[in-house]
């Protein structure tokens, strides 16, 4: 338990100190028009309040991502609370509040525009066309998922998989509700309730922990693989907790939602509360809920609450039973619900926006919003299909929405770096780059050693590791030399 405190520390720390640093690089300007005002359309250019915007974000990005994937990381041990916390706050917050503010700067861009704009229209294409791949991914898994939940919690029949097949199809009908309304007239209302159930889970799970203050691994107990007894047998800590963890710790997805809010803030002070105070939020659930695993599979807390599979799921609905009574309980676990269905909404809304920006049709009718709303929704429901055929079929979307996942953050970070570059002085484009050569390494690696990729020996994975991570470093910094001796070439031959 003093690992989990002392990590929960450190991320409110890292708003306070590292989150003004990023803040005062980007230097924000409050004075400068933002999207929600010049660009006000009454769809999705909307100014909201400040607080709003921030619920809306955080639940945008906290899907099952930090829930499901903070209880898979924590069979690794306390390692996967380092991960957390330090992915959190030097690339995660970093990668978000980056991605929004660039949002705000260029008129509300989607994240393929704006990586185009700093790394041209090849990876602009290959990036919309991996962007778009996951969130076809990550819709199925946020329809899924709480579908299951909703289905257990209310026993629609005795048969579960008419259960989960209704709630599938209610949670269908509102996405296609929510994609296709303005922001303000369904999002901007219900989230705040969606937000409370949420804190509410976050808020008592913790104090649960501190009463039961169980045995769990502590940093100093080791940080190698901890439980291979639970499903991790063959697993090593890298790449694999890296890709398991994402959301909690670092998210290519995030970058898909910040734009959304980047169309709806008012002011760009606001802009570090908002897109880096709402990463640190869900790094802290995802703490609570690694830390709520550890005790669940290491401390004895599976016999306690009645469990039999240890997945997710099953984590997620037994634990808050167990621990919060009935009302709690409900409460809690309807919390849990609303992070998926709340970040699904808005995949299908971001997916509606870029393939609009790439297709050029405007948004305001509503007729365009079905035009291209519909297809997605096709494609979804194919992967749904494929998901509740086969048996292994959540694993499988999740694995490969884990690996794009990630590699999107690589192209955001590195987008995030260029820009520095250019705009800002001295070693900036650091604080941008080490993260994004840490995740390209473990993309990269990831490929090559696991049983789905070249399934390589375990043994050479150090060796790939660091490969991975100094040679994108290397030929970036000989780009940023290049390209800054080019700038002032031009400037003294302007003088």
């Amino acid at each position: 338990m003093y690992s989990f405190l002392i990590c929960i520390c450190i991320l409110v720390l890292g708003y306070f100190i590292y989150g003004r640093i990023i803040d005062r690089i980007f230097q924000p300007d409050p004075s400068r028009p933002t999207p929600s005002t010049s660009m006000a359309d009454g769809v999705d250019y909307v100014p909201l309040p400040t607080w709003k915007v921030f619920m809306i974000q955080f639940l945008n990005i906290a899907g099952t991502g930090p829930i499901f994937g903070a209880i898979m990381g924590a069979k690794f041990g306390p390692s996967c609370y380092l991960w957390i916390v330090f992915g959190c706050i030097f690339a995660g917050a970093v990668h978000d509040y980056m991605t929004g503010m660039l949002s705000v700067r260029h008129g509300g861009a989607s994240l393929p525009e704006i990586i185009g704009h700093y790394q041209g229209p090849t990876i602009k294409r290959i990036v919309t066309v991996l962007l778009l791949l996951m969130m076809m991914l990550v819709g199925t898994v946020f329809v899924y998922s709480p579908a299951l939940i909703l289905g257990d919690i209310a026993a629609v029949s005795s048969n579960g998989t008419t259960s989960a097949m209704f709630w599938v199809a209610v949670v269908f009908i509102y996405y296609i509700v929510a994609t296709v309304l303005p922001i303000d007239k369904l999002i901007g209302k219900i989230y705040p309730l969606f937000a409370f159930a949420l804190l509410f889970m976050a808020f008592s799970l913790l104090v649960c922990l501190i009463v039961k203050w169980p045995s769990i691994p502590e940093f100093w107990d080791g940080l190698g693989n901890k439980g291979p007894e639970v499903g991790i047998k063959g697993q090593s800590i890298f790449p694999c907790l890296f890709i398991t963890v994402a959301c909690g710790a670092i998210s290519g997805f995030h970058g898909t939602q910040s734009p959304i809010m980047a169309r709806c803030i008012k002011n760009e002070r606001h802009g570090r509360a908002i897109f880096f105070g709402s990463m640190i939020c869900e790094g802290i659930v995802a703490l609570i809920w690694a830390a709520v695993s550890s005790y669940f599979f290491f401390d004895g807390g599976m016999a306690e609450v009645g469990a039999t599979s240890g997945q997710a799921p099953e984590v997620v609905i037994t634990v808050s039973k167990s621990w919060l009574g009935i009302i709690g309980g409900i409460l809690a676990i309807l919390g849990v619900v609303a992070a998926p269905i709340t970040s699904g909404d808005t995949v299908f809304r971001s997916s509606r926006l870029i393939l609009s920006e790439m297709l050029h049709i405007s948004q305001k009718p509503v007729r365009n919003r079905m035009v291209i709303g519909i297809p997605l929704f096709l494609a979804a429901s194919l992967l749904l299909w494929f998901n509740m055929a086969n048996e292994d079929g959540f694993n499988i979307i999740w694995r490969y929405f884990g690996w794009a996942n990630q590699s999107i953050g690589c192209f955001t970070l590195w987008t995030v770096a260029i820009y520095l570059n250019r705009n800002r002085p001295k070693m900036h484009f650091l604080l941008a780059a080490i993260p994004a050569a840490f995740m390209t390494s473990v993309t990269i690696t990831y490929i090559f050693v696991d049983k789905t990729g070249f399934n390589l020996p375990d043994v050479i994975t150090p060796y790939l590791a660091v490969l991975f991570f100094v040679m994108p470093l290397v030929m970036f910094e000989m780009f940023s030399y290049n390209s800054r001796h080019t700038g002032r070439e031009l400037i003294q031959k302007k003088q």
